[in-house]
């Protein structure tokens, strides 16, 4: 009988062009493909509890995936770090409800983004953080943090979804935010946002929008228009991916 297993992953997405298949591309689902292939010899595709962008890293990511072999989930797991790059790691290995389902089943999600405010950036750092060794008013973007809190249409801060407006496809844009929070963490200064659903390239454009707001370019006020316009050209530059991390996944 297939056996659902429900796969906690923790990954540097430096080198990866994503979480999602690409051709010729290394992304971490393709490479985890190949992995659970070679060691049972069935052909698969995991499903994330999202599609993490090009150069996005994650603490615990989610997959789910259907599977024959009779393999316990223990040893699979440690056979799954064995021939995964170190890049890769997989966390844990559990068996779940045949209805479990990484995307369809999470209720929350927890995203972080980490900006060195340092003027030197340690190069053992430099791949998981955005330097911005700049002027920034850290308290005018504590405080305007909970501005997007709560349901809002978020269209302001996704990315354009070409594929959507040729096939004139309606989308849902609204997604609610639980927290919203800047907190100075030593030499860093660290955004953790956390809710129900993410667009694509969403907590990234926050955070270029709220660095505007560090820069002295925008208000408190400035942003909620933003929020209202619901039209992506109002908002910032996407911020670096390097920088953001998927914390948490929550069902």
């Amino acid at each position: 009988m297939p056996r659902n297993l429900k796969l906690t992953l923790a990954y540097d997405g430096h080198d990866f062009a994503g979480w999602q298949v690409q051709p010729d591309r290394p992304t971490i689902q393709g490479t985890l493909v190949s992995a659970i292939e070679h060691l049972t010899g069935e052909k698969t595709l995991p499903q994330g509890s999202g599609r993490t962008d090009a150069g996005v890293h994650a603490l615990a990511q989610i997959a789910s995936l259907m599977i024959e072999s009779p393999i316990p989930a223990v040893n699979l797991r440690k056979a799954l770090n064995d021939v995964l790059p170190f890049s890769i790691r997989v966390l844990s290995v559990e068996e779940v409800a045949a209805d479990f389902h990484a995307r369809k089943s999470a209720r929350a999600k927890t995203y972080q983004y980490r900006i060195h405010r340092a003027d030197i950036c340690p190069p053992f750092l430099a791949r998981y953080i955005y330097h911005h060794p700049y002027p920034l008013d850290e308290e005018r973007m504590i405080a305007a943090a909970t501005v997007v809190t709560g349901e809002h249409d978020v269209t302001s801060f996704a990315a354009v979804d070409r594929e959507s407006r040729k096939e004139a496809l309606a989308v849902n844009n609204v997604r609610t935010i639980y927290s919203s929070a800047w907190k100075r963490e030593s030499e860093e200064l660290v955004y953790t946002v956390r809710g129900n659903g993410f667009l694509h390239h969403m907590v990234r454009n926050l955070v270029g929008t709220f660095l505007m707001i560090g820069k002295g370019n925008l208000d408190t006020d400035g942003l909620r228009r933003i929020l209202n316009l619901r039209d992506r050209s109002a908002a910032a530059a996407t911020a670096p991916a390097c920088g953001l991390f998927l914390v948490s996944v929550e069902y």
